[in-house]
């Protein structure tokens, strides 16, 4: 089991560090797009890195210049050149950052821009599977994390390599011997920054995910808040919230533990450096190897020769953490949008509205159908109503004509037009929804409205809502339509929501109208009012109910009852009572449970 367990964190490594390289090939697309600023960022980078080695260079050849001659003459130019460079690296090192921070910005914003824009190009089905917490950590956590490396991690490292280059070439230059004295340290540095980072790549690949999970469960514990205090449930979700940012705290804390090694390791081996350059280089200085100056530069130099390897360090460990977050987008982006359109399809034209199925069969996962050879013709103008018990595929069959799933096997015919070979857009275009939980954004009553037409006028919006008996207790609010709705739509009833909703659709004027639950969770004197407003919009559309209120259908011109995904009877209201069967027991038993009910 031990062994097992290994060889698990043994192939969890090699796959962290198999996928750096084409996530930062990646990232490094979106940086190529501003190709003249990084240009400028790279030769500030080049300046600065010549520019630190220069000022030591200057201070040592000083040493070995004046003070081992005891000679004043030019010692004046000399610092004057010092503070120069100082300062046109200080210069330089501003402008680098200053150009930087642009193009992260641009770059983290374009990452951001597609990441939403696509997924708007998702399926229904993607959203259903995922929590709606943890998509928001990819754009906002994730997103931001990528962001915060850019800004410091790439100049960082180009500055860190030229300076390194740099250094051991000047080195060199000088000494080659006491350069290979310097060297002595970087095995023990590899083979310590080796053991630290095999480590932190997963950590923070661990700690991203954890928090992505529990931003959706923090997302879901607030959406439900009114479940969690109904039933009690409060201290079960704290002990779940805890558990949750228990894990969270521990992959962060070993992630940062690893990475808090890198620079006491760092600082260690710095000054066993510097010790050793001291004590050879003093030693060399007595045989008349190499000056006192030449010493002074080698100090200096050996403690940039390793800042740099320390900075490498601690970048490669942020940059796994970026990595990380940039997967996590990169795995949201190139998820296989809503299947496209067929080469060819072209746009549904103004339709009447007839709607017919063709030995249709469908099923979400592989295995049994969840619905098998639908067969039946809605006439444009009639309403349908599909009815039977729950799971039985009747919401299947609205997804199938909105073209949120395509039938494995059959056709479905738009106005004779095979909707596979029309496009989606155009199709939905022509289509209205009232749903069972009805979804109003924040703004305002009217543009809430108006979503079903942007191009509607206000009177246009006021006459949609007089038609869904909606004006009047929109008149009674403060604001009026002006009314400012909140993200949780308080102030309104559930019942005033769906009264908005069927305004929005009789805006639209759909030729095809979907009526999902829209009445399961009204009140009976609500439901009046809806029926009503119903009554507008099913005037001259085809319709599609489902209801599990029998009698809110009995006006419809014909009644398809589904059971276990077939269609097992179908006729109008007066037809299935009739025949005695599955419609006629259901709807009695809801008839004698309302008489109950009234007694």
């Amino acid at each position: 089991m031990l062994k097992k367990h290994k060889e698990n964190r043994t192939e969890e490594k090699r796959s962290v560090v198999r996928g750096i390289g084409p996530t930062i090939k990646r990232i490094w697309s979106y940086l190529a797009d501003q190709r003249s600023l990084m240009i400028l960022v790279l030769l500030m980078v080049v300046a600065s890195s010549a520019l630190g080695l220069m000022g030591p260079f200057l201070i040592g050849w000083g040493i070995d210049e004046y003070f081992a001659t005891e000679s004043a003459d030019g010692f004046i130019w000399l610092l004057s050149g010092l503070a120069a460079v100082y300062v046109m690296h200080s210069l330089t090192l501003w402008l680098q950052s200053y150009w930087m921070i642009g193009i992260a910005q641009k770059t983290v914003y374009t990452m951001r821009r597609q990441l939403f824009n696509h997924f708007h190009k998702l399926s229904i089905d993607f959203f259903n599977k995922r929590q709606h917490g943890e998509l928001m950590s990819r754009v906002t956590n994730d997103i931001e994390n990528v962001s915060a490396t850019l800004n410091s991690s790439v100049i960082q490292i180009f500055s860190s390599v030229l300076t390194l280059v740099g250094t051991l070439a000047v080195m060199i230059w000088l000494s080659p011997l006491l350069t290979l004295v310097t060297m002595i340290i970087v095995p023990l540095m590899f083979m310590g920054m080796k053991w630290i980072t095999s480590r932190t790549g997963r950590l923070y690949k661990e700690q991203q995910r954890r928090l992505g999970e529990m931003n959706g469960y923090i997302e879901e514990t607030i959406s439900g808040q009114k479940i969690i205090k109904s039933f009690s449930q409060e201290p079960k979700v704290i002990e779940e919230f805890r558990i949750k940012n228990q894990q969270l705290k521990e992959s962060g804390y070993w992630a940062q533990t690893f990475t808090g090694f890198i620079p006491k390791l760092m600082n260690m081996l710095n000054n066993l450096s510097f010790t050793i350059v001291a004590a050879v280089g003093g030693f060399f200085a007595l045989k008349g190897y190499v000056t006192i100056g030449t010493i002074v530069i080698f100090s200096e130099y050996s403690r940039q020769f390793t800042r740099p390897l320390n900075d490498l360090s601690n970048q490669f460990n942020t940059l796994l953490s970026a990595v990380a977050g940039a997967d996590r987008v990169f795995d949201i982006i190139d998820t296989e949008e809503e299947a496209v359109d067929e080469k060819g399809a072209k746009p549904l034209p103004n339709i009447n509205g007839k709607v017919e199925f063709k030995d249709v069969s469908f099923s979400y996962e592989r295995g049994g159908d969840t619905v098998s050879d639908l067969n039946f013709i809605a006439e444009p103008g009639q309403t349908i109503a599909l009815v039977g018990p729950t799971g039985a595929g009747k919401s299947t069959i609205i997804n199938l004509i909105s073209r949120f799933y395509e039938p494995n096997q059959g056709m479905i015919l738009i106005d004779g037009h095979d909707s596979t070979k029309i496009t989606r857009e155009s199709l939905r275009k022509q289509m209205g929804f009232v749903l069972q939980d009805s979804f109003l954004f924040q703004g305002t009553i009217r543009e809430n409205i108006r979503y079903g037409r942007l191009d509607a006028t206000d009177e246009e919006v006021e006459k949609a809502a007089k038609a869904a008996n909606a004006h009047s207790f929109i008149q009674r609010l403060p604001e009026g339509y002006d009314t400012v709705l909140s993200q949780d739509d308080a102030g309104i009833s559930q019942g005033q929501k769906q009264l908005l909703s069927i305004a929005r659709a009789i805006l639209a004027d759909p030729s095809i109208l979907i009526l999902d639950e829209a009445t399961s969770s009204i009140d009976t004197i609500t439901e009046l009012k809806i029926q009503e407003a119903l009554q507008h919009l099913l005037k001259g559309r085809t319709s599609f109910i489902i209801a599990h209120r029998l009698n809110t259908i009995k006006n419809a011109e014909q009644i398809i009852v589904i059971e276990s995904g077939q269609i097992i009877e179908k006729g109008n209201h007066d037809e299935l009572l009739a025949q005695k069967g599955f419609y006629h027991d259901l709807y009695t038993s809801q008839l004698e449970k309302r008489m109950l009910m009234n007694y």
